[in-house]
């Protein structure tokens, strides 16, 4: 019977360390999921601003192909044009060639060829100025033609530019997706890493103590640990508590490198039990001053004020949804979370 008694002793159980490795794990993929979830929203920020750039651009593009059409309508009703005063200029020069073959045709000597060849060469004068205003008006609108293509090619070369301009932005947001992606996966990985360190230094201070354990992503201390019921200050009992926090909080701050930005988020809750007093009106006010005491304690012992954040959320989010006095004093806690700044 002894025997029996020494063999049942010497069995191993394992389930608490096997809950405690599934809590980690659990803890570890809720946390990359967050950080997942706002490293798309950071991204999706700066995508946002290259595509508002990107629609500038465009517009421009539009403007300036606009531009592009009208000046080569421009071109095109000026060669028409230039077009017509060139064969006005061939059919004056022709008259002008019939008249002088006419006037060599006619004799000298006689009155009325005399007067034929006075009308003729009138006529001619009249045809000669007529063909130097059209060789004038050809000039002018081979001038205008010239400058006008010259505009063209500048309006393309603006187009070509700017094509070239958003192409390059294109180019440029991709890269910075790239990039942001790769560096927000080594933050994410960084603070991962020290966040597992730091869990797993406090799980050892705080080895033994029924009444603060890890919950998801979180330490958990309930609110009898810290604060009398009712009460917003810190009592002598949960000074202890707090004490061996901040020390591992200051270890913390030592090893994570400057670059990456972190706070512990320190919240506090209530039970579903309304309260009521001069001091405290709601739940609310409660839960926040219960945070607020505990930042400003650890602060004056010597943790960094830019890495705590107090936030108070009353009876709105309970781990239990029961009535029991037990499900009402899980619900009563200080939670501590490590997340990204």
């Amino acid at each position: 019977m002894a025997l029996s008694r020494s063999r049942r002793s010497q069995v191993t159980n394992y389930w608490p360390g096997f809950v405690d490795a599934l809590s980690s794990l659990l803890l570890v993929i809720i946390f990359l999921l967050s950080l997942f979830m706002l490293t798309q929203f950071f991204l999706g920020q700066e995508i946002q601003g290259k595509d508002s750039a990107m629609t500038r651009l465009n517009s421009q593009i539009a403007e300036l192909t606009d531009l592009l059409q009208l000046e080569r309508g421009n071109n095109a009703d000026l060669t028409t044009n230039l077009a017509t005063l060139q064969a006005t200029l061939s059919t004056a020069t022709a008259q002008r060639d019939k008249l002088q073959s006419q006037i060599a045709g006619i004799g000298a000597g006689d009155s009325g060829k005399d007067a034929q060849i006075a009308g003729l060469t009138t006529d001619l004068a009249k045809e000669k100025d007529l063909s130097s205003e059209t060789a004038a008006q050809v000039a002018l609108l081979n001038q205008q033609l010239a400058a006008l293509r010259l505009q063209i090619g500048a309006l393309e070369n603006a187009l070509d530019a700017s094509e070239a301009k958003a192409t390059e932005s294109k180019t440029q947001v991709a890269d910075l997706g790239r990039r942001l992606n790769v560096a927000l996966a080594q933050r994410v990985q960084d603070l991962s890493r020290y966040r597992s360190d730091f869990f797993g230094r406090l799980r050892q201070i705080l080895e033994g103590r029924a009444d603060i354990q890890v919950v998801g992503d979180r330490f958990v201390f309930q609110s009898e640990v810290l604060f009398p019921p009712g009460e917003a200050k810190v009592s002598e009992d949960g000074k202890p508590s707090l004490d061996k926090l901040a020390e591992a909080i200051k270890q913390l701050e030592t090893e994570i490198p400057a670059d990456i930005n972190w706070v512990l988020r320190v919240d506090g809750h209530t039970d579903k039990r309304p309260i009521n007093t001069p001091e405290f009106p709601s739940n609310w006010e409660l839960s926040a001053a219960r945070a607020i005491t505990v930042v400003k304690y650890l602060v004056a012992q010597g943790v960094s004020a830019q890495h705590l954040v107090p936030a108070g959320f009353g009876d709105s989010r309970p781990i239990d949804t029961g009535d029991t006095d037990e499900a009402l004093a899980k619900n009563r806690r200080i939670e501590f979370k490590l997340t990204d700044g």
